[in-house]
């Protein structure tokens, strides 16, 4: 027999959407439950955002070390590194267990309370709560539903996870480097892994049925990254195509001109998307309005259904936390009685790639087909001066502004750090900028951010340093 139980706001999934409208709702005195069947932060703390970088980072760092090992052109000499790829995975697991930790506090801080189990929607105000200790089922009644489950690795029909075949998840938390990872998709999960793991050691090769890497950003940006992976040694397979498992390890693969051929691996990493977390907790008993794979929303984050919200990935792209958090900041605040929408100006995206990518607003053939007359400039790293401290000359800063008034409607960059920029562009797109806003602040120097200003300048025509 369930119990039950009733609240004003009940939230599924403690995801970064899930979690940041809890503790918004918490603050605002709304009553609030959230359900988590994992682990509280979600993807993006768990198994993805957070431990990514974290891998990324001890990868390059023993890249580097590897590099400058004996005489080098910084002069450092140094032994042969080595690297314990257990001791790497466990702190990495502690910046995770002490990221989740502080949200379990926040929530409590703020009245929210967690219930952990799997959650199954019986209506548009009801839920049952299978409990992860084995209790008793509970149900539990609410004014508002807000759907934050995230989404899940896409998985190939013909490539199944399982055993050597693993999606990011098992990718983040490896116990052992493998000789050689297959990477099938070159978007920017599969690159960002795929260079960390080349970093570590392992040889790497990468399969894309798209015609260049990075294939959802524009040329220009991808052409600096597919470089870094010709320099790294990452084999890259364009225009093919994978079919499936090679017998004894590894994938058989088409190519461009139609040619099959297996590609032996002791270790394969899909990557080839994500999709909408929509099966399996009763979703479809609400008969919700849906775009594709997604469930369909209006710009307060509404479903087809009264008092039923939906944010994140659930809700289809951009599939980013940031965008997530916003939203469920939102919706605590709706739900609380304020007067509130979601219509950003601009949405960072950063891909952690080597170098780094960043896209906020629109590129120059965005703003063409959306009729707008733009300039746009670009200023490139090979003439600033912190650049060449850090050897990170390689890439650029694009500003796209409208021709008419100036006013800033997108940035570019791709290079060492630039995701530290991400900030500057969106912050100058909400605000409303123009070039000569930026182009007349003064930038620290030496720093990343003079790039900024000098595509501000160059795009007024008359940048100082180039």
């Amino acid at each position: 027999m369930a119990t039950n139980d009733s609240t004003t706001l009940l939230i599924l999934g403690g995801g970064p959407g899930g979690y940041v409208a809890a503790i918004r709702a918490g603050q605002l005195g709304v009553p609030t439950v959230l359900v988590e069947a994992g682990q509280l932060g979600g993807t993006c703390l768990n198994i993805g955002c957070i431990p990514s970088k974290a891998l990324i980072h001890a990868a390059e760092a023993f890249h580097v070390a590897c590099s400058h090992a004996g005489d080098s052109v910084l002069g450092i000499r140094a032994g042969a590194p080595s690297i314990d790829i257990a001791r790497t995975v466990a702190w990495k697991d502690g910046i995770v267990h002490k990221l989740t930790g502080g949200v379990g506090a926040l929530l409590r801080k703020n009245g929210v309370r967690v219930v952990r189990g799997m959650a199954r929607i019986l209506d548009g105000k009801t839920v049952e709560v299978a409990p992860a200790d084995g209790g008793e089922p509970m149900r539990i009644g609410c004014e508002h539903l807000l759907l934050a489950t995230g989404s899940r690795p896409v998985e190939l029909p013909f490539l199944p996870f399982g055993g050597a075949v693993v999606s990011s998840t098992e990718a983040l938390a490896p116990a052992a480097i493998p000789q050689h990872l297959v990477v099938v998709g070159a978007g920017y999960i599969g690159l960002e892994l795929g260079t960390a793991y080349r970093k570590l050691g392992a040889r790497v090769t990468v399969v894309e049925a798209a015609g260049r890497v990075l294939p959802a950003y524009d040329e220009e940006l991808a052409r600096p990254v597919a470089a870094s992976l010709k320099r790294l040694g990452i084999a890259v397979h364009l225009e093919s195509s994978v079919l499936g498992p090679l017998e004894g390890g590894g994938v058989r693969m088409r190519n461009g001109g139609g040619e099959e051929t297996g590609i032996a691996a002791d270790r394969v990493l899909v990557a080839v998307g994500r999709r909408p977390h929509t099966q399996g907790y009763g979703l479809e008993s609400l008969l919700l309005d849906m775009h594709g794979k997604a469930v369909r929303i209006d710009n307060q984050c509404r479903t087809s259904m009264r008092n039923v919200w939906a944010i994140g990935d659930v809700a289809g792209e951009p599939m980013l936390a940031h965008r997530a958090m916003a939203q469920g900041e939102m919706v605590a605040e709706i739900v609380a009685g304020k007067r509130r929408r979601f219509v950003p100006a601009a949405i960072p995206a950063v891909c952690f790639t080597d170098p780094e990518v960043v896209v906020v607003g629109h590129a120059p053939q965005d703003a063409a087909r959306l009729g707008l007359d733009v300039v746009s400039a670009s200023f490139p790293f090979a003439a600033n001066g912190r650049a060449m401290t850090i050897e990170g000359t390689d890439g650029f800063v694009r500003v796209v502004a409208r021709k008419a008034d100036h006013v800033i409607v997108g940035w570019q960059a791709v290079g060492r750090g630039v995701s530290e920029l991400s900030t500057a562009f969106v912050q100058s797109i909400e605000m409303g900028a123009q070039l000569e806003d930026v182009a007349g602040t003064i930038h620290a120097h030496p720093t990343l951010g003079e790039a900024v200003q000098e595509a501000a300048l160059r795009a007024l025509g008359h940048a100082l340093h180039i």
